[in-house]
Protein backbone atom coordinates (compact mmCIF):
# COMPACT_ATOMS: atom_id res chain seq x y z
CA UNK A 1 0.00 0.00 0.00
CA UNK A 2 2.57 2.09 0.72
CA UNK A 3 4.51 1.96 -2.24
CA UNK A 4 1.51 3.18 -4.35
CA UNK A 5 1.18 6.33 -2.80
CA UNK A 6 2.57 9.50 -4.00
CA UNK A 7 5.14 10.77 -1.03
CA UNK A 8 3.37 14.72 -2.14
CA UNK A 9 0.06 13.14 -0.95
CA UNK A 10 2.42 12.06 2.24
CA UNK A 11 3.73 15.94 3.05
CA UNK A 12 0.07 17.13 2.66
CA UNK A 13 -0.87 14.35 5.43
CA UNK A 14 2.11 14.56 7.21
CA UNK A 15 1.23 18.88 7.31
CA UNK A 16 -2.47 18.09 8.51
CA UNK A 17 -0.75 16.01 11.53
CA UNK A 18 1.60 18.80 12.47
CA UNK A 19 -0.94 21.65 12.17
CA UNK A 20 -3.27 18.99 14.60
CA UNK A 21 -0.32 19.13 16.79
CA UNK A 22 0.38 23.11 16.58
CA UNK A 23 3.96 21.71 15.93
CA UNK A 24 6.00 21.88 12.83
CA UNK A 25 6.92 18.75 10.80
CA UNK A 26 10.92 18.75 10.33
CA UNK A 27 10.86 15.48 9.08
CA UNK A 28 8.93 17.29 5.64
CA UNK A 29 12.14 18.06 5.03
CA UNK A 30 13.05 15.19 3.69
CA UNK A 31 10.08 14.81 1.10
CA UNK A 32 11.99 15.00 -1.86
CA UNK A 33 14.70 12.67 -1.21
CA UNK A 34 12.46 10.19 0.26
CA UNK A 35 10.45 10.39 -3.38
CA UNK A 36 13.45 10.41 -5.22
CA UNK A 37 15.10 7.12 -3.37
CA UNK A 38 11.12 5.23 -3.85
CA UNK A 39 9.82 6.77 -6.68
CA UNK A 40 12.59 7.77 -9.61
CA UNK A 41 13.91 5.57 -11.90
CA UNK A 42 17.23 7.00 -11.72
CA UNK A 43 17.67 5.73 -8.40
CA UNK A 44 16.65 1.88 -9.54
CA UNK A 45 19.29 2.81 -12.33
CA UNK A 46 21.70 3.70 -10.19
CA UNK A 47 21.03 0.53 -8.26
CA UNK A 48 21.05 -1.86 -11.06
CA UNK A 49 23.74 -0.35 -12.15
CA UNK A 50 25.87 -0.91 -8.93
CA UNK A 51 24.89 -4.43 -9.45
CA UNK A 52 26.12 -4.71 -12.51
CA UNK A 53 29.45 -2.82 -11.71
CA UNK A 54 30.12 -5.70 -9.11
CA UNK A 55 29.19 -8.58 -11.26
CA UNK A 56 32.20 -7.71 -13.73
CA UNK A 57 34.35 -6.81 -10.91
CA UNK A 58 33.91 -10.33 -9.41
CA UNK A 59 34.47 -12.19 -13.09
CA UNK A 60 37.83 -10.42 -13.41
CA UNK A 61 37.86 -11.78 -10.21
CA UNK A 62 37.45 -14.92 -10.31
CA UNK A 63 39.53 -15.14 -13.22
CA UNK A 64 42.90 -14.73 -11.64
CA UNK A 65 41.79 -16.44 -8.33
CA UNK A 66 41.67 -19.92 -7.73
CA UNK A 67 39.32 -21.83 -4.87
CA UNK A 68 36.73 -19.45 -4.87
CA UNK A 69 35.44 -20.85 -1.78
CA UNK A 70 38.29 -18.87 0.18
CA UNK A 71 36.79 -15.58 -1.01
CA UNK A 72 33.88 -13.45 0.84
CA UNK A 73 31.70 -10.40 -0.39
CA UNK A 74 30.03 -8.45 2.11
CA UNK A 75 26.90 -6.97 1.79
CA UNK A 76 25.10 -4.62 3.55
CA UNK A 77 20.96 -4.91 3.68
CA UNK A 78 19.28 -1.19 4.45
CA UNK A 79 19.12 0.40 1.21
CA UNK A 80 21.55 -1.91 -0.69
CA UNK A 81 19.52 -5.38 -0.89
CA UNK A 82 16.22 -4.48 0.88
CA UNK A 83 13.98 -1.71 0.41
CA UNK A 84 12.54 -0.02 3.44
CA UNK A 85 11.00 2.96 1.64
CA UNK A 86 7.67 2.09 2.69
CA UNK A 87 8.35 2.82 6.12
CA UNK A 88 9.69 5.81 6.14
CA UNK A 89 6.64 6.82 3.88
CA UNK A 90 4.01 5.89 6.79
CA UNK A 91 6.27 8.23 9.43
CA UNK A 92 6.70 10.64 7.42
CA UNK A 93 2.70 10.58 6.56
CA UNK A 94 2.14 10.53 10.47
CA UNK A 95 5.22 13.23 10.74
CA UNK A 96 7.31 10.42 12.68
CA UNK A 97 11.12 11.75 12.54
CA UNK A 98 11.98 8.03 10.53
CA UNK A 99 16.43 8.41 11.90
CA UNK A 100 15.23 8.59 15.18
CA UNK A 101 15.18 4.39 14.89
CA UNK A 102 12.55 4.17 17.05
CA UNK A 103 10.10 2.66 15.03
CA UNK A 104 12.50 0.12 12.87
CA UNK A 105 12.05 -2.68 15.43
CA UNK A 106 8.38 -2.77 14.42
CA UNK A 107 9.46 -3.23 10.83
CA UNK A 108 12.17 -5.65 11.59
CA UNK A 109 9.71 -7.58 12.51
CA UNK A 110 6.85 -7.31 11.35
CA UNK A 111 7.64 -5.14 7.98
CA UNK A 112 7.48 -6.61 4.15
CA UNK A 113 10.66 -5.34 2.79
CA UNK A 114 11.25 -5.80 -1.40
CA UNK A 115 14.74 -6.69 -2.85
CA UNK A 116 16.73 -3.45 -4.10
CA UNK A 117 16.26 -4.30 -8.07
CA UNK A 118 19.47 -6.12 -9.11
CA UNK A 119 20.10 -7.45 -5.95
CA UNK A 120 18.69 -10.97 -5.80
CA UNK A 121 20.25 -11.79 -9.40
CA UNK A 122 24.09 -11.00 -7.91
CA UNK A 123 23.37 -12.48 -4.69
CA UNK A 124 22.53 -15.96 -6.65
CA UNK A 125 25.29 -15.31 -9.24
CA UNK A 126 27.97 -14.83 -6.12
CA UNK A 127 26.37 -17.73 -4.34
CA UNK A 128 26.61 -20.00 -8.05
CA UNK A 129 30.29 -19.17 -8.32
CA UNK A 130 30.76 -20.95 -4.64
CA UNK A 131 32.11 -17.53 -3.45
CA UNK A 132 30.65 -17.00 0.64
CA UNK A 133 28.49 -14.20 1.26
CA UNK A 134 28.50 -11.92 4.22
CA UNK A 135 25.62 -9.99 5.29
CA UNK A 136 26.82 -7.27 8.07
CA UNK A 137 23.83 -4.82 9.01
CA UNK A 138 23.31 -2.62 11.92
CA UNK A 139 19.67 -3.92 12.62
CA UNK A 140 19.52 -5.06 15.75
CA UNK A 141 20.94 -8.36 17.37
CA UNK A 142 18.16 -9.22 19.45
CA UNK A 143 15.70 -9.39 16.81
CA UNK A 144 18.38 -11.47 14.81
CA UNK A 145 15.89 -14.29 13.81
CA UNK A 146 13.56 -11.76 12.60
CA UNK A 147 15.86 -10.38 9.97
CA UNK A 148 16.88 -13.79 8.68
CA UNK A 149 13.13 -14.86 8.97
CA UNK A 150 12.99 -11.61 5.95
CA UNK A 151 15.96 -12.80 4.31
CA UNK A 152 14.86 -16.30 4.03
CA UNK A 153 11.22 -15.08 3.16
CA UNK A 154 12.95 -13.13 0.21
CA UNK A 155 14.79 -16.27 -0.62
CA UNK A 156 18.62 -14.84 -0.56
CA UNK A 157 21.34 -17.78 -0.29
CA UNK A 158 23.40 -18.64 2.27
CA UNK A 159 21.37 -16.90 5.35
CA UNK A 160 22.57 -18.04 8.46
CA UNK A 161 23.17 -17.46 11.86
CA UNK A 162 26.94 -17.42 11.47
CA UNK A 163 26.74 -15.06 7.67
CA UNK A 164 24.07 -12.56 9.41
CA UNK A 165 26.13 -10.45 11.86
CA UNK A 166 24.05 -7.33 13.36
CA UNK A 167 24.63 -4.55 15.54
CA UNK A 168 26.59 -5.28 18.38
CA UNK A 169 30.35 -4.97 17.67
CA UNK A 170 31.69 -2.17 15.53
CA UNK A 171 31.41 -3.14 11.79
CA UNK A 172 34.98 -3.35 11.77
CA UNK A 173 35.29 -5.67 13.66
CA UNK A 174 32.32 -7.85 12.09
CA UNK A 175 34.19 -7.77 8.97
CA UNK A 176 37.53 -9.05 10.85
CA UNK A 177 35.02 -11.73 11.70
CA UNK A 178 34.63 -12.44 8.04
CA UNK A 179 38.39 -11.89 6.90
CA UNK A 180 39.55 -14.27 10.01
CA UNK A 181 39.21 -17.36 7.08
CA UNK A 182 38.22 -15.47 4.00
CA UNK A 183 39.81 -12.73 1.80
CA UNK A 184 37.16 -10.37 1.45
CA UNK A 185 37.13 -9.38 -2.11
CA UNK A 186 33.84 -6.64 -2.12
CA UNK A 187 31.87 -4.70 -0.06
CA UNK A 188 28.55 -3.34 -1.36
CA UNK A 189 26.31 -0.43 1.05
CA UNK A 190 25.03 2.31 0.74
CA UNK A 191 27.05 4.28 3.68
CA UNK A 192 30.82 4.52 3.84
CA UNK A 193 31.20 3.36 7.16
CA UNK A 194 30.18 -0.15 5.78
CA UNK A 195 33.74 0.11 4.12
CA UNK A 196 36.06 1.07 6.11
CA UNK A 197 36.56 2.23 9.78
CA UNK A 198 38.06 5.50 8.06
CA UNK A 199 34.54 6.63 7.16
CA UNK A 200 33.56 6.36 10.30
CA UNK A 201 33.82 10.01 11.61
CA UNK A 202 31.58 12.71 12.71
CA UNK A 203 32.75 14.97 10.17
CA UNK A 204 31.70 15.22 6.54
CA UNK A 205 34.67 16.96 5.47
CA UNK A 206 36.77 14.48 6.92
CA UNK A 207 34.55 11.49 4.46
CA UNK A 208 34.76 13.64 1.79
CA UNK A 209 38.69 13.60 2.21
CA UNK A 210 38.58 9.89 3.17
CA UNK A 211 36.89 9.42 -0.17
CA UNK A 212 39.27 11.09 -2.48
CA UNK A 213 42.56 9.47 -0.47
CA UNK A 214 40.50 6.11 -1.26
CA UNK A 215 39.30 7.06 -4.47
CA UNK A 216 40.63 3.73 -6.31
CA UNK A 217 38.65 1.63 -4.85
CA UNK A 218 35.15 2.93 -5.58
CA UNK A 219 33.69 1.10 -8.13
CA UNK A 220 36.38 -1.87 -7.50
CA UNK A 221 36.00 -2.96 -4.34
CA UNK A 222 33.80 -1.01 -2.76
CA UNK A 223 30.20 -0.75 -4.25
CA UNK A 224 28.52 2.01 -3.09
CA UNK A 225 24.38 2.73 -3.40
CA UNK A 226 22.20 5.37 -3.21
CA UNK A 227 20.14 6.64 -0.44
CA UNK A 228 18.86 9.88 -0.56
CA UNK A 229 16.38 8.94 2.77
CA UNK A 230 18.61 9.10 5.34
CA UNK A 231 22.35 9.14 6.67
CA UNK A 232 25.13 11.26 8.26
CA UNK A 233 24.59 14.66 5.58
CA UNK A 234 20.66 14.88 6.60
CA UNK A 235 21.22 18.48 8.90
CA UNK A 236 24.28 19.74 6.78
CA UNK A 237 23.99 22.72 5.54
CA UNK A 238 24.12 23.63 2.16
CA UNK A 239 26.83 25.72 0.29
CA UNK A 240 25.00 28.87 -1.67
CA UNK A 241 26.29 31.10 -4.23
CA UNK A 242 26.22 34.52 -2.87
CA UNK A 243 25.48 36.48 -5.68
CA UNK A 244 21.63 38.53 -6.09
CA UNK A 245 19.46 36.61 -7.11
CA UNK A 246 18.28 37.32 -11.19
CA UNK A 247 15.49 36.45 -13.10
CA UNK A 248 15.49 36.63 -16.77
CA UNK A 249 12.83 34.73 -19.49
CA UNK A 250 14.11 32.31 -21.81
Amino acid sequence: MFRSMAIGTLCILASGAAAQEGDECPISDYAAGLRYQQQSAEVAALQIQGYNVARMRLDAILEDAGDPSGLAVVFDLDETVIDNTPLLARDLANCHQYDDWDTWRHWEREGEPALIPGAREFLDYVDEQGVTISYISDRTDDQKRATIATLEDLDLPQVSEQSVQLLGPPKEERRSNVSADHEIVMLLGDSLPDFEAIFDVDSLSEQRDAVMANAEEFGSKWIVFPNAAYGAWTDAELDAWDAETVTEEY
